[in-house]
């Protein structure tokens, strides 16, 4: 009787009973392809349709830049005149003005029925979000990018995971990816997230994050954006990147949606639609000892340093943590937020800072290529992958970890004592990531070729730094400079 029970609980849970439908719909597909039904077939001589799945929509920069440069690395292996891409968006006005020349189509947050229709227009299926296979964050925002290549899967077209990251999954999840994506490739940021999908029978091959190549706006505009919100163009910045790391996961949830839309409960929690921030009173509790800590310890240091701090939010959900840590500050901060900022100036902001202090991983990897002393204070394995992978394991601490507060301040001052050393392992860094995206570009290459034989690339070395989109000069320099 209890394991029935249990069962009955496990249906009943909403990550699970969506991912089951998503299941549905990829078996629905995989009898219609046997069946040659409404079939969307690739033919010598005419573009490759690829439907990019991920996180775009939510003015998240790290997501938005990721895809920036795929897209850019993509029209540049395969050709841009053998390419016709579309993104899925969770908004098209957040997304308006991003990854010109691809179309945008909306997805729902009920999508199961969705990735059922827009699938199967395409020949082929690319994940692009970075947390692609985990439940950190959300179950849901996973079972969408493997439903997507389960559906490609399911027509025996392209299915490939671009930069993943994997992490811990419940049980009902990881289920769903073994099933789902046993036939993908599946193209890992870092040796830890190929174990994880190792386990499952998930093919792998390594890579890196895609944001590397990214280019930002001038200097000078992030300059005078730091002017203009009181920087005196001499002292030294300290840039402050805070989430909440204590509302994950976001889950559906039918009675919290009721009760939001008849009572207004529930405000705080809601996210989107049915999908609600895991929020109780001991994470209210964590978050507001880590915004205080994260405060103290970066007061000290700026008062320290004379350092001029500014609070930047890398996603729009982060204003809130931004605004918290900026109102604990002597005289407050500047909180410049990505639904103010595009990701063209954000990124500029980041790369003319002098020391940082993060919670979101991407603007640590878009400052790196600016040599900006960066420590991280990581609520996952994200941050604590790249500062291993970087050579900096001091350089990063747990949100939740006794006495933050003491901690910030050494980790801080140990960026401002060996800014040099720590400025050159960031530098070292750039030609390593690089060649991997390069790497990742040839693999790239090569399952599309599996796939469909008879579509031409055009023709390039088998050199990773061949396979990079179009560098900058500034970039370019830094390759010269730590080659």
């Amino acid at each position: 009787m209890p394991g029935l029970i249990r069962r009955l609980l496990d249906r009943m849970d909403p990550d699970r009973l969506l991912q089951d439908t998503v299941r549905g719909f990829i078996e629905a597909q995989a009898t219609r392809h046997a069946l040659d039904l409404d079939r969307t077939t690739w033919a010598p001589g005419t573009p490759l349709k690829l439907l990019l799945a991920g996180y775009v929509g939510s003015r998240n920069t790290g997501a938005d830049v990721r895809v920036e440069e795929m897209i850019r690395q993509f029209r540049h292996v395969l050709g841009d005149e053998n390419l016709e891409l579309t993104i899925m968006t969770t908004d098209p006005a957040g997304s308006a003005g991003y990854f010109r020349t691809v179309r945008q189509v909306e997805v729902p947050l009920l999508f199961p029925k969705f990735l059922f229709d827009e699938c199967p227009r395409h020949h082929g299926v690319v994940a692009c979000e970075g947390s692609m296979f985990k439940s950190k964050f959300s179950s849901a925002l996973t079972c969408m990018m493997a439903g997507a290549l389960g559906m490609a899967n399911a027509e025996n077209k392209l299915s490939v995971g671009y930069g993943a990251e994997a992490g811990a999954m419940t049980d009902s999840l990881a289920d769903f990816v073994r099933d789902v994506c046993r036939d993908s490739l599946v193209i890992c940021r870092n040796e830890p997230s190929r174990e994880v999908l190792g386990r499952l029978g998930i093919r792998t091959t390594s890579g890196t994050d895609t944001a590397w190549t990214f280019e930002p706006a001038p200097a000078e505009v992030g300059r005078r954006i730091l002017v203009e919100h009181g920087w005196d163009g001499t002292k030294p910045i300290l840039v402050l990147c805070p989430i909440n790391p204590f509302w994950w996961p976001v889950r559906p949830d039918v009675v919290k949606a009721l009760a939001h839309r008849l009572g207004g409960q529930y405000r705080r929690e809601h996210y989107r639609s049915i999908y609600f921030h895991d929020l109780g009173p001991e994470d209210e509790e964590a978050y507001a000892r880590y915004i205080d800590a994260y405060a103290a310890g970066a007061r000290a240091f700026a008062e320290r340093h004379g350092a001029f701090v500014v609070c930047v939010g890398m996603e729009k959900l982060d204003r809130t943590a931004c605004e918290d840590v900026a109102a604990r500050l002597p005289g407050g901060a500047p909180v410049l937020v990505s639904d103010t900022f595009d990701m063209y100036e954000l990124v500029s902001v980041l790369r003319r800072c002098t020391t940082m202090l993060s919670s979101r991983f991407h603007a640590i990897v878009t400052s790196m290529p600016g040599l900006v002393a960066s420590a991280g204070v990581t609520m996952d394995e994200r941050i604590r992958n790249l500062m291993n992978d970087r050579g900096t394991p001091a350089l990063f601490l747990e949100v939740d970890e006794d006495d933050l507060e003491d901690k910030v301040v050494e980790v801080l001052e140990t960026l401002a004592r060996e800014r040099e050393a720590v400025a050159d392992a960031i530098g070292r860094t750039i030609p390593v990531q690089f060649e991997k995206m390069g790497r990742m570009g040839i693999e790239f290459v090569d399952e599309v070729r599996r796939v469909y034989p008879a579509f031409e690339p055009p023709a390039r070395p088998r050199d990773p730094m061949a396979h990079l989109p179009p560098l900058s000069p500034h970039l370019r320099a830094l390759l010269e400079q730590y080659a």
